[in-house]
């Protein structure tokens, strides 16, 4: 029997990032489902304070080379690729000057200060779905976690939809204890009607305030199930979940649950763990 497959989307994954809960938790979780069998891959961005050369990163050339419009400007996505230790998961590393270069006013390994990040978030999700296509590595699992990739589930379920990809994936959002972005530009739901999104498919969110829970309404929206691994989940979206009635984990973030990610990832696939 083949194993099943996870691909993981991260906002961090340590080491890559100077050490934090959610960038441990970004290594600890794929390590711990690559020790029950699992094939594994994970994505992250590749922010400025990524040491390449400490961590051996080196670009894909035949990923590379796509230019990802967003707004009235193409901007060039970049992949590089590096193996984690001594796992050897592939981890893949979403590049470009514009969105991910380290900037001198950044507060946090994420920039979640910058007037820019719906524009991010964009770039970040469509460039990793793109990038999971090309692979043709077709996962049974693809979780999701932090609203640096609130719109991967938007872009499988409603942009690459066409059957050659993701066919039959159960894609699961996380929510994290993390800072969210300081502010969504009021104009990024126009800015995806522009990327291909259909207007009956943002219908549901154009009266909703531009925050960072706009973008998790929206990662919710196109999954099958959530995971809160936060401390205090926000209200606001524990009702918007039960409201959608999806399957839901509730996890302490400061234990050890990987035996239940894996009882739950295979309760979503149909399968006793």
């Amino acid at each position: 029997m083949a194993k099943q497959r996870i691909l993981y989307v991260s906002p961090e994954i340590a080491p890559y990032l100077p050490a934090s809960e959610i960038a441990q938790l970004g290594r600890d979780l794929p390590v711990a489902m690559h020790g029950k069998k699992y094939e594994v891959r994970t994505f992250m961005p590749n922010f400025g304070n990524v040491n390449e050369r400490r961590n051996q990163l080196h670009e894909v050339i035949r990923l590379s080379g796509i230019n990802i419009p967003i707004k009235d400007a193409d901007h060039p996505l970049i992949i590089k690729v590096a193996s984690m230790q001594p796992s050897r998961i592939q981890v893949y590393f979403i590049d470009n000057d514009d969105y991910f270069q380290k900037l001198e006013d950044d507060v946090d390994n994420v920039g979640t200060n910058r007037p820019d990040n719906d524009e991010r978030v964009i770039f970040f999700s469509r460039g990793t779905v793109d990038t999971a296509r090309k692979l043709r590595w077709e996962p049974d699992i693809l979780h999701t976690s932090g609203w640096i990739a609130a719109l991967v589930p938007l872009y499988v379920k409603k942009v690459f939809s066409d059957g050659v990809s993701f066919n039959g994936t159960k894609i699961v959002y996380s929510l994290l204890d993390e800072t969210p972005a300081d502010a969504i530009d009021p104009e990024f739901l126009k800015k995806l009607s522009e990327d291909g999104i259909k207007g009956n498919d943002l219908k549901d969110f154009l009266d909703l305030p531009a925050n960072t829970n706009l973008l998790h309404k929206i990662g919710i929206a196109n999954s099958d199930a959530v995971i809160f691994n936060n401390r205090t989940p926000d209200p606001e979206l524990v009702e918007y979940v039960e409201k959608l009635g999806m399957p839901v984990l509730s996890l302490n973030p400061e234990e050890d649950n990987s035996d239940k990610y894996h009882q739950f990832y295979q309760s979503l696939l149909g399968n006793e763990a």
